[in-house]
């Protein structure tokens, strides 16, 4: 597991990433982490998992799901893991058929 510029965040970056934990708990530990960082383009604090799904949370709001479909590089933000399975599915689906 790689850890980005997250040494000294700032407090709104500390709540992005307890929120991303929470979420990371509640929804998928069983899920290998590849990356937890910090993006300082867009301000989202992330935990990356292997099998394709991010966690994210910027300036300390609400946690998002976001699925890349590496094939076209169109992004998918998601409101619930849930959501964020069915498009990954969708997405290999697609691209794997």
């Amino acid at each position: 597991m790689k850890m980005y510029n997250l040494n000294n965040p700032a407090y709104l970056e500390a709540r992005s990433l307890a929120r991303v934990w929470e979420a990371y708990a509640e929804n998928c530990s069983r899920e290998d982490i590849t990356e937890i960082g910090f993006n300082d383009q867009t301000g989202y604090v992330y935990i990356a998992l292997e099998f394709g799904i991010d966690i994210l949370s910027k300036f300390g709001q609400d946690v998002e799901y976001l699925v890349t479909d590496f094939e076209t590089g169109e992004e998918f933000f998601e409101d619930t893991y849930e959501d964020a399975e069915e498009r990954l599915d969708e997405i290999n689906t697609r691209n794997y058929a």
